[in-house]
């Protein structure tokens, strides 16, 4: 999990915590900030309740810049609540987040120069990685000669070819 616009942009861990930490608050930061946060799974987000602004940017291999933001259309373009001291579940459409593994989150629109986030939380499940079709038939190189697809001639004949049955 790492930042933009924050002052140690390391510091945007801090802002992922458990639920029954919500409440401890975290530094002021810039009016906007995007938050990066990759999945070591493949998960599924969504949220059951309602909705400054947020746009969400799904499996970019590395995070947003704010350039790019700017160009790119996000998977999810939300006004948030202002003015809330609790916690607001946002609602998500399960399709365009069921295989997700990493999320750049862009907060804007700060009607104060500084932006203060308490807490972000996801809720989903994770997703297991399903098998290519084509993943069986690949020998790689460095384990060709412990397949056992390979023969070796010279076990049976004692030349140096290698060949395929």
């Amino acid at each position: 999990v790492h930042g933009l616009n924050l002052t140690v942009p390391e510091n945007a861990k801090e802002v992922i915590k458990p639920w029954d930490q919500r409440e401890e608050t975290s530094k002021d930061v810039e009016s906007g900030i995007i938050i990066h946060v990759p999945f070591a799974q493949n998960v599924r987000l969504k949220g059951d309740a309602s909705p400054q602004h947020l746009r969400i940017y799904a499996n970019h291999p590395s995070i947003v810049d704010f350039t790019e933001a700017e160009s790119t259309k996000p998977q999810l373009d939300i006004s948030l609540l202002e003015g809330e001291a609790r916690v607001i579940e946002y609602p998500l459409r399960v399709a365009a987040f069921a295989s997700i593994n990493s999320l750049s989150l862009f907060f804007s629109d700060s009607p104060s120069s500084l932006t203060r986030i308490y807490y972000i939380g996801f809720k989903g499940d994770v997703r297991e990685l399903k098998k290519e079709g084509n993943a069986s038939m690949d020998v790689p190189a460095a384990n060709a000669a412990d397949a056992a697809l390979f023969d070796r001639l010279q076990e049976k004949g004692g030349t140096q070819q290698t060949t395929a049955r």
